[in-house]
């Protein structure tokens, strides 16, 4: 089973992929998780040069394909493997995030960036994602906090996406819930205003249908 997490940052999604994959390790599952971009030694090279503060100057394409690039070594290398061997897959991000990134935000429309994730992936997609859906303003307050960079006067740091404008924080919110609305059986909005306890049993109740579902067909896990 592959499990996505998407989201704004300061959504909770670090802390929730690892509630899950404790709660899925302790009922005997063999679960690999991951992170966007990065997972394999190409990608955390990646992700360092997307997240540079510094490169201010990366054009959209660059970026997109950037993403692109990390993510086709991480499906080659990690979750295709891992899949066949009929482990579970959390992954904090992936395809939807650059479509809402973009596809949406930037601009590059969403048949472009489909076209060149599903390349890169081989169309891999996931069995379940969970959108914690959360205001842009709270999630980067949040985000901020919890890494210590906020000040009295706001923005005081950050990776490279973090640092973009309020309203292209706003668009990439809206692409992911235009995105829920067009996939709504893999794609499960959650309020992530809510407590980390409240998130957790709708995330469970969400996960646990999808492995229902499986059994009943006779697949796996």
């Amino acid at each position: 089973m592959f499990i996505t997490l998407e989201g704004p940052d300061g959504a909770g999604k670090t802390t929730q992929a690892a509630l899950l994959v404790a709660r899925l390790r302790a009922e005997g599952r063999d679960v690999v998780p991951l992170r966007e971009p990065g997972g394999t030694a190409v990608g955390e090279q990646i992700r360092a040069l997307l997240l540079d503060p510094r490169h201010a100057e990366l054009a959209p394409r660059t970026e997109m394909l950037l993403f692109a690039a990390s993510r086709a070594q991480l499906v080659a290398e990690v979750v295709a493997p891992a899949l066949a061997l009929g482990r579970v897959v959390v992954c904090e991000r992936y395809v939807d995030a650059s479509l809402a990134y973009q596809g949406v935000a930037r601009g590059l429309g969403i048949d472009v960036v489909l076209a060149v994730n599903d390349a890169a992936t081989g169309g891999l997609r996931p069995d379940l994602t969970l959108l914690l859906d959360l205001d842009p303003e709270t999630g980067l307050r949040r985000a901020r906090t919890a890494t210590g960079r906020a000040d009295a006067g706001g923005w005081a740091g950050g990776d490279r996406l973090e640092g973009e404008t309020a309203a292209f924080h706003a668009r990439v919110r809206e692409g992911f819930l235009a995105l829920a609305r067009n996939e709504p059986q893999r794609i499960r909005v959650i309020d992530a205003r809510k407590t980390v306890a409240e998130v957790e049993r709708e995330i469970t109740a969400a996960v646990d249908g999808v492995l229902r579902a499986q059994h009943r067909a006779g697949g796996s896990p």
